[in-house]
């Protein structure tokens, strides 16, 4: 019997592929998945403090460690010490890491285009519209302990 895979299933499928066809289309900058959205999400947060980057990564802390180790001996990341807690790590992206953001923007938007082929830039839209509200809705949902909904509205 042949039924229609449920949303998570397709959801986790789609993100799989996807992250399989980047890595093998970055696979020869020399960077591994974990390093290159280490580097994407410095882009965006450069500067911030070692545990917090572990923290949005969804990694824990010893992982991240050795990730910038691997990334600093490249030169493409420094970790610098927290003007006012010396415990604290703050890492920064550096200027030759530039180069490789671009290229990763660049596969991923080959990636992007290979996924996208064959549907109309009406239904992408549409596509990333609905998935931008169901996460608005699951990170709205996530604030309440389980079951919270049902009680509310049940």
């Amino acid at each position: 019997m042949s039924r229609t895979p449920s949303l998570g299933f397709l959801l986790h499928d789609v993100a799989r592929l996807l992250r399989k066809r980047f890595e093998q289309r970055a696979r020869c900058h020399g960077l591994t998945r974990a390093q290159w959205q280490a580097l994407a999400c410095l882009a965006e947060n450069d500067g911030i403090q070692q545990s917090w980057l572990a923290e949005m990564l969804e990694i824990e802390p010893i992982t991240l460690v050795r990730i910038i180790d691997r990334l600093a001996e490249r030169g493409l990341v420094e970790r610098r010490q927290h003007p006012t807690d010396r415990r604290a790590w703050l890492i920064h992206i550096r200027e030759a890491a530039l180069p490789l953001l671009d290229t990763m923007h660049d596969v991923g938007d080959s990636t992007r285009g290979e996924a996208f082929k064959g549907i109309p830039a009406a239904e992408r839209e549409r596509l990333f519209h609905i998935l931008t509200l169901m996460k608005s809705n699951l990170s709205r949902a996530c604030t309440l302990p389980a079951g919270a909904e049902e009680i509310n509205h049940g």
